[in-house]
């Protein structure tokens, strides 16, 4: 049933191809330097990042969880604290929070946007028992922002710090302000598939704040403030030099990579506006970027089945909520979690890449739409 050459449902390589002038000429750059870690690439990019998210400071370290860990360390986030997120995201959320000693405390999501809801947050702080609130982290999911005046609102009540999870928000904005830029501080994931990509792995954390800022410097290289003298205990993660010139190249081409995402999206939406599926709701005011165009339907299951055959590639994101894996189950604290349940069930994301052509796009459109007609004919 295959038909043409497979679309896949991201593709990193597309990313490279688009810009590679551009990146080879970084990476040779990096390489003829002779100086790989913690170098001058690392200090424009990090200068440059927190220029375009309009922030005083930006630090490169390894990838997004450290990110998180560490940004969360650095608001004096530990032992015997609570912080407070969802459960409907990657594992690596819940993973950063406990990595610094903090017990997760898992809330439902809004089911239009699958963000924290904040009346589940406010009812999760109330109920806690035992533990110490410290902070919450919302998660921008698939390309836009929690509803951060309302989860801000709760947090000053509840003295809490805000780290954003912003592994899937690179360029979104709510009412006008950058994602990332809300909090106390926020951690982003330049993972090769993110709207900011690496070749590798990398991530960074960005912060108004110079005192959270320099306590994160310390802790992603072994809490050094002298060069082999551990002041506090920290860890090895630092943004390499090389994967800091790419990421110097991406950014440039961020912004319009950002508007090919909603221009794809706006497409997907044409063609399925009468379709029976759930299609991504944007908060108001929200500029979403579509890190994933996420549709949601009772069959996901056996329309992805079906997207597969006529050689369209999607992904679940995610299959089980956090509190639901092997990993988790039984030993998180939570309330009332059905709309993340109910997520997991039924999301489905479509392909999405600023290098899918007008071509691939319409192919994807027209094979969900061939896939429903058949759902329709086959159900009693």
């Amino acid at each position: 049933m295959t038909s043409g050459v497979p679309i896949p449902q991201t593709n990193p390589k597309a990313g490279y191809l688009a810009h590679q002038v551009e990146i080879d000429a970084a990476l040779r750059r990096v390489v003829d330097s002779g100086w790989y870690i913690l170098g001058p690439e690392v200090a424009a990019f990090e200068t440059e990042f927190a220029a375009y998210i309009g922030l005083q400071h930006a630090i490169g370290v390894a990838n997004g969880t450290d990110a998180l860990e560490l940004a969360l360390r650095g608001c004096g986030v530990g032992p015997g604290h609570a912080v407070f997120t969802v459960s409907h995201t990657a594992v690596a959320t819940v993973v950063a929070i406990e990595r610094c000693g903090a017990e997760a405390v898992l809330v439902d999501i809004d089911p239009a946007t699958y963000t924290l809801d904040p009346n589940a947050l406010d009812s999760a702080i109330g109920r806690l028992r035992g533990v110490r609130p410290a902070a919450v982290v919302p998660v921008h999911l698939y390309g836009q922002a929690a509803d951060m005046s309302a989860i801000l609102a709760i947090a000053r009540r509840h003295d809490l710090r805000v780290i954003e999870d912003c592994a899937q928000a690179h360029g979104s904005r709510l009412a006008g302000r950058m994602a990332g830029t809300w909090g106390d501080a926020a951690a982003f994931s330049f993972y090769p598939t993110k709207n900011l990509g690496a070749l590798g792995d990398g991530g960074a954390v960005v912060t108004a704040d110079a005192a959270i800022a320099g306590s994160v410097r310390e802790l992603r290289q072994y809490g050094w403030r002298e060069r082999y003298i551990s002041a506090v205990p920290g860890v090895n993660s630092r943004l390499d030099e090389l994967q800091a010139a790419v990421l110097r190249v991406k950014l440039r081409h961020l912004d319009a990579d950002n508007r090919r995402r909603r221009a794809i999206a706006a497409a997907y939406r044409t063609v399925l506006a009468e379709a029976p599926l759930g299609l991504p709701v944007c908060r108001s005011g929200a500029e979403h970027v579509y890190h994933q165009f996420v549709i949601h339907a009772a069959t996901r299951d056996r329309l992805q089945a079906g997207l597969q055959r006529r050689g369209i590639g999607t992904l679940v994101h995610y299959p089980q909520p956090v509190h639901r894996q092997p990993a988790y189950a039984g030993r998180l604290a939570h309330g009332d979690l059905s709309h993340s349940e109910q997520a997991a069930a039924s999301v489905l994301s479509l392909p999405m890449y600023p290098e899918l052509d007008e071509a691939q796009v319409a192919r994807v459109a027209a094979s969900l739409c061939a896939c429903l007609i058949q759902e329709a004919t086959v159900s009693p």
